[in-house]
Parts: structure tokens; C-alpha cells; sequence
């Protein structure tokens, strides 16, 4: 990645960064009008006389003129507020595809982190960097050029034409902010070094606060509560004392800026009024001059804060690059290379010399050989800690040596690509991970190593795919389709995707948890407007199951619900219910104070016997 923010922009978005600055430049001419028309509607519309006026070839009587002017204002002030609009909305596009990009470069990044890494960085830390850093810098990117060109482009349009109006108020109204342009940049350091130390200090509690959660067992365990609250403590102190010195700083800052801001409408006010007085500048020149001034506050202030943001966005992504750049990452080019051809690692499996350290330098594996004619079952045996299980990773290419090579019939284990190991190979941990999604997914998720045939999309699903695609390409992002075929049903030897499910029952029986599914199978719930076929499946199972308890052998150990008797194999409860409770209010334990159930049983006239009841059993 580029490491700086602005290079990192200008690679990927030059061209909407040049677009956005040719429509701050072509509204320009515009607020000049917009800026100059209300002193020509009272000095020519307003104060002109009687006598007809000439505009735009036409002579119109002066109330008919004055109208035209305001019609004519109204018109810039609808085309100066467009311009806005558009820049601003193009503005965000950029800046939203562009967070996109930065994003999935930066997830792309943790996928090619090396595993040692992951024992020195939490995933919690990772996921803030990813998700809530990033996020101030989509806005700033979307206006980190055209910022520049459209607030900076409408301070020098106000300052000339104060300047047109009358030269000694325009000298007036800069003379402060040569001031301001060298005190707020040189304050503004400061606050931009503190910000750093935030970030960074922020970090630190995080990683911490993630031990502390990690650790929970050892702290009761040892007693140690208060030895880390002092420890929490003194490091919520010191970021208490970071962004109060932060708070002082910022506000000193806005503080000066509207005072110098003031000191300007005071030299409005004294010099114009003489010289209006003095009959040098029309009353309308200096309205004039005094409502451009009020709009460049505006501009002047966004400038300022945008440079605070450009500040605060470059330390920010300095810092995510540095995060995200950790050595002995995996080469791009290994994940993204798809061979023709992906045979099978057959031949001798070498090992030569292999050595793995960790990053203080302890060596966990150090000169290890070993030689095997593929394929053939072995083991990996030793005592615990002595480094077996990272020899058994080496092996498996998921942790590459520090010293020494590995190679399957001659071909160096590094520089093979993941496609070819990531499918002729398998690793199995002690503590394998479970992702979010079904047993199904789980099952076939190392399947899905790329889309083989793609999805029959039509009318309003094939526009919004159109429009995901072309958002994906200008994001930089992966084009591949999440609702394609991916699994490869036939490295199972099915022969299509509906001909699968044999095979996951045949893996589930060879790993001895058949009868482990179907029990949780059976006890969730069937979604059946997702799953309508397995819906009518399992009402038909239901009365096949009803026919076949009617077997005499049965009959007498098993009761039906039926909702014209009493069960009695179930409690009082069950056969009110008649049914299973939907929320806590109609659990069994809490039917006594439900005010539904208690009136449907007055209602019936029984309320009065079981309470009686109820103080018989008590």
C-alpha cells in the first residue's frame, strides 16, 4: 500500500478528484454574480430613478427592472446551490467508495497475515482498526482535494470582489489572516501529536482490555481485581489528561479565530462608514462588501478545520498502514494464482534442515529432517511444546520456516499457490474453527474456493447485480458473485450439487456424529417460508408417525393431544396451552400471574376450583 494518504488517493481516484475540481472552478463565475447583483438591485433597481433601465438589450420601467434583477437573483441562487448539491453528493460517492476500497485492501491484508501474527495482535483490535478508524477517513478522502479548490476558490472570489467595491476594504479584510494562516497551523501541530498519542493510547486499553477478559479465570483465580483496576486506572488517566490537553488546545484555537474574525467587521464599520460618508463608496458597495464578508467566514473556517482533518487523516492512515504491514506476510500473488491444472502432491515429501523461530528469536523447531514417499500414513510424535504441531503446520504450509526448505516431489512447498494447496492439501487443528452459518456450510466450506457457474439473475435482480458489479469494480473490490455455485461438488464425487447430501452423511457417520446432527436437528425450528418442501416433509412425517402409534403395541403407552380431552400424560398447564409457549409471558412457570390465562379461566367458570385447589395442596 502507498504510504502516504494523499499519493494513496491520487492512484485511485485522480479522476474524480480532477472532475470535482473542474465543477468548483465552473461555479466560480456564478457566486461572483450571485455576490455582485444585490448591490446593482439597490443602487440601479432600488435607488436608479424613474428613468427606464437596459438589461440585456431590453429597457424595462424600474419596477419591472428591479423584478427582473430578483428573478435573475433567484435564478443564481438556484444554480449556486445545485452546484453544491452535486459536488457534495459526488463528493461522498467518491468518498464511500473509496472507504470501501481502503477496507477490503486492509481485510485482503489480514487474510496474508502470517498465524504468529495473530497471537500478538487480538482480532478486537483489528476490527476497530478496520471498521471504526477508517471511517473519518471516507469523508475526508471524498474532499481532500476539492475541499482546497471550491472553499479556497470562494475565499478568493469574496476577497476580489471586495476588492473591485473598494480596495481599502479589501486590504481590511485579509489583513488578519496572513495572521491567522501562520499562528493555527503552528498550534494546530500540537494537537495533531496529541491526537497520535490518543489513538495509540486507545489501542493499549483495548488489547488490555481484551487480556482482562481472556484472563478472567486467572484474575479471580489469584486475586489480582485490584491490581488491574489500578492498571485500567492509570491508563484511562493518561487519556484523560491526552484529550483535556487536546480540549484546551482545540478550543484556544477556535477562540483566536473568532476573535480575529471580529477585529475585521470593526474596520468595516469605522473606515467604510467614513468613506461612505465622505461619498468615496456607495452605500449598496459597502451592504455589499459587508454581506461577502459574512460569507467568507464560512469558507475560512471549513479551510481551517479541513486542514486539522487532512492532519488528524494522515497520522491516521500512517498508523493503519504500519498496523497492517507486519513482516513475513504471504504473497499476494500466492492467493490470487489459479493453475490451469491442479494435480495431485504426489512423490517424496521432503523436508530439509527446517528451522521455525518466533519473532524474539526463540527457536521452536531447529534443524528438523524428515522423508516420505507419498502416499503413506505417519506421525508426528513428541512431547508437548516440542514443537510437533508447528513442524505439522510447516508442513501444511501454514506456517512458513525461517531456515530450511520443504518440497513434494522436487517443488518447493513455498512457492506453490494456495489454489494447489489449499485443495490437495487438509489440516485439522486440536481446536478447529466454526463459522457462523449451518452444519451444511461448515461441512462444505472447503469447497468453495471459487465460483464455477454463475447465477440466472432476471429483471429487478439483474439490475441491482449490474449495479453491485459496477460498484465493485470502481471500489476496487472483488467482482466474484456470493450467490453463485462455488461449491465444487465434484472433488466429493457427486455428480451434482442436489446429489451432495449422501456424501455429508457419509463423512458425518465416518466421523461418528450422525446421530449428533440429527439431534440437533431435530430440535430446531423450520422456517417454512424459506423452507416450504421440508415443511410438507415433515407434516407428512407427522402423520405417518400418527398412523403408526394407532399399533396396538403402542397405543397404550402413548397419548395424543386432542383438543375435545384431557391429556392425561401432560400437566394442568400443557393442556391449557395446548401447545408450545411462544415468550416468556406464557412459559409454564409464569401462567399463574398471566392476566389472559387467569380470565380465561374465570371465564369458564374453573378459576374459583383451582384456587381452592391450589390452598388444599399449600
Amino acid at each position: 500500500m502507498e504510504r502516504g494518504i494523499f499519493s494513496y488517493i491520487i492512484r485511485h481516484s485522480l479522476r474524480q478528484q480532477i472532475m470535482l475540481t473542474v465543477l468548483a472552478f465552473a461555479s466560480f463565475p456564478f457566486y461572483y454574480l450571485l455576490l455582485d447583483l444585490p448591490k446593482q438591485i439597490i443602487n440601479e433597481g432600488i435607488g436608479g430613478g424613474d428613468g427606464p433601465q437596459v438589461l440585456f438589450g431590453f429597457e424595462l420601467e424600474q419596477i419591472p427592472f428591479l423584478l427582473a434583477l430578483c428573478f435573475f437573483f433567484l435564478i443564481l441562487v438556484f444554480l449556486n446551490g445545485g452546484f453544491k448539491y452535486f459536488i457534495n453528493v459526488y463528493r461522498g460517492a467518491v468518498g464511500e467508495r473509496m472507504l470501501r476500497r481502503l477496507r477490503y485492501q486492509l481485510i485482503a491484508r489480514v487474510l496474508r497475515f502470517p498465524l504468529s501474527h495473530f497471537r500478538k495482535t487480538s482480532s478486537g483490535e483489528l476490527v476497530s482498526m478496520i471498521s471504526a478508524e477508517t471511517e473519518p477517513l471516507g469523508g475526508f478522502i471524498g474532499e481532500s482535494f476539492s475541499a482546497w479548490f471550491y472553499q479556497g476558490g470562494m475565499l478568493i472570489t469574496l476577497m476580489a470582489f471586495m476588492f473591485v467595491q473598494d480596495w481599502i476594504l479589501g486590504l481590511a479584510a485579509v489583513a488578519l489572516y496572513p495572521i491567522q494562516g501562520y499562528l493555527i497551523p503552528k498550534l494546530q501541530r500540537r494537537v495533531n501529536q496529541l491526537g497520535k498519542e490518543r489513538v495509540l493510547n486507545v489501542r493499549r486499553l483495548t488489547e488490555r482490555i481484551g487480556e482482562a477478559v481472556a484472563g478472567a479465570s486467572e484474575i479471580h483465580a489469584n486475586d489480582t481485581s485490584r491490581y488491574e483496576l489500578a492498571d485500567f486506572s492509570s491508563r484511562l488517566g493518561k487519556i484523560y489528561s491526552i484529550r483535556f490537553d487536546i480540549y484546551r488546545r482545540k478550543f484556544f484555537i477556535k477562540f483566536l479565530n473568532n476573535f480575529l474574525a471580529q477585529l475585521t467587521p470593526f474596520f468595516f464599520f469605522s473606515i467604510g462608514g467614513v468613506l461612505v460618508i465622505v461619498g468615496d463608496l456607495t452605500l449598496g458597495a459597502l451592504v455589499a462588501v459587508l454581506s461577502a464578508y459574512k460569507d467568507v467566514l464560512a469558507p475560512w473556517k471549513i479551510l481551517l478545520t479541513h486542514y486539522q482533518r487532512t492532519e488528524d487523516a494522515r497520522i491516521k492512515y500512517t498508523q493503519l498502514v504500519e498496523q497492517f504491514e507486519p513482516p513475513n506476510m504471504i504473497d499476494e500473488a500466492l492467493q490470487e494464482t489459479e493453475p490451469e491444472e491442479i494435480r495431485s502432491l504426489d512423490g517424496r515429501l521432503v523436508a530439509s534442515n527446517v528451522s521455525l523461530a518466533e519473532d524474539d528469536g526463540l527457536k521452536v523447531v531447529e534443524g528438523a529432517s524428515l522423508s516420505v514417499d507419498l502416499p503413506k500414513h505417519f506421525a508426528l510424535i513428541g512431547p508437548g511444546g516440542g514443537g510437533k504441531t508447528e513442524f505439522a503446520q510447516m508442513l501444511a504450509r501454514l506456517v512458513s520456516p525461517t531456515g530450511g526448505r520443504i518440497t513434494i516431489d522436487d517443488k518447493n512447498l513455498a512457492e506453490l499457490p494456495q489454489a494447489v494447496t489449499g485443495r490437495r492439501m487438509a489440516y485439522v487443528s486440536q481446536e478447529p474453527y466454526i463459522f457462523a452459518g449451518s452444519i451444511r456450510d461448515n461441512l462444505l466450506y472447503g469447497l468453495k474456493h471459487r465460483p464455477l457457474t454463475d447465477h440466472d439473475y432476471d429483471g429487478e435482480a439483474l439490475t441491482a447485480r449490474q449495479s453491485d458489479l459496477k460498484e465493485s469494480i470502481s471500489s476496487g473490490n472483488s467482482t466474484s458473485d456470493l450467490n453463485a455455485q462455488w461449491i465444487d461438488y465434484l472433488a466429493t464425487g457427486a455428480e451434482s450439487i442436489d446429489d451432495i447430501a449422501p456424501h455429508l452423511h457419509d463423512l458425518l457417520r465416518i466421523v461418528t456424529l450422525e446421530d449428533d446432527v440429527y439431534q440437533i436437528g431435530l430440535r430446531q425450528t423450520i422456517e417454512s417460508d424459506e423452507q416450504d418442501d421440508l415443511s410438507k416433509l415433515v407434516l407428512e412425517a407427522r402423520l405417518s408417525l400418527r398412523d403408526r402409534l394407532q399399533d396396538p403395541s403402542f397405543a397404550s403407552n402413548v397419548e395424543l393431544f386432542d383438543k375435545e380431552k384431557y391429556n392425561s400424560k401432560a400437566s394442568v398447564a400443557e393442556n391449557i396451552l395446548f401447545g408450545t409457549p411462544l415468550g416468556p409471558e406464557f412459559e409454564i412457570e409464569n401462567l399463574g400471574e398471566n392476566p389472559y390465562v387467569l380470565q380465561v379461566l374465570k371465564n369458564v367458570g374453573i378459576f374459583d376450583k383451582f384456587l381452592a385447589k391450589g390452598h388444599r395442596l399449600a
